[in-house]
């Protein structure tokens, strides 16, 4: 959202700031044609391809809350970066921080939630993962709405920083019960040897086929 106010353009990608007021009827996909422009969008996705491939491994030996607590230090330290950020190495940086983050809570906290929920609910209690994911990018999109408006043109600074809240709530609420219930399922799961030979045995299989054409389609 903050690549569409100009003080952010101009203060980072003035190249780009120019194009767009030279010519206000040139489409947005040519006024926006830059490889700085466009590594900054997608260092977080890349960062969190990657993380999420080091993050099962990571939830395997230290467990879920060693995964959940990187994930929300990592939001944590990328979203001061983003609003603190005065050249375009920090703001990528902390973009890469936020993709981490993502990785990391992408593949502990489903995992959490599936191990928790009751089997009748556990369904709905992923879904509610999904929707809750839903909720976040709605409220993203009427932040940057709001912090456009703002005069002075530091709007930006809020939008990224603000990445903050749900990241404090998830990594330094005070959540003993669920603690427990992380150290109980991390004991359990380390009672089952080479997991992903597993996920491919026969009586996986269906679980294992489905699991993967749903996302795809």
């Amino acid at each position: 959202g903050v690549t569409s106010m100009e003080p952010f353009l101009k203060k980072f990608f003035p190249r780009v700031y120019r194009k767009m007021k030279e010519d206000t009827n040139i489409s947005n996909y040519c006024n926006f044609d830059s490889q700085l422009l466009t590594t900054f969008t997608s260092s977080l996705y890349i960062a969190g391809l990657i993380a999420s491939l080091f993050a099962s491994s990571v939830t395997r030996a230290f467990g879920r809350k060693a995964s959940i607590l990187v994930g929300g230090t990592a939001f944590l330290a990328g979203s001061a970066l983003g609003g603190a950020a005065f050249n375009i190495y920090m703001l990528i940086f902390g973009r890469v921080l936020l993709g981490v983050g993502i990785g990391f809570a992408n593949q502990s906290v489903p995992l959490y939630l599936s191990e928790m929920a009751p089997p009748k609910n556990r369904g709905a209690f992923n879904i509610g993962f999904q929707v809750s994911v839903g909720i976040g990018v709605l409220s993203d999109n009427l932040l940057n709405y709001g912090t456009e408006k703002i005069n002075g043109g530091w709007g930006w600074r809020i939008s990224l920083a603000m990445a903050a809240a749900p990241a404090s709530i998830l990594t330094i609420a005070d959540v003993q019960a669920e603690l427990d219930d992380l150290i109980r399922a991390s004991s359990i799961s380390k009672t089952s040897n080479h997991p992903f030979k597993k996920i491919i045995e026969r009586k996986y299989r269906p679980q294992f086929v489905m699991a993967i054409p749903i996302p795809f389609f």
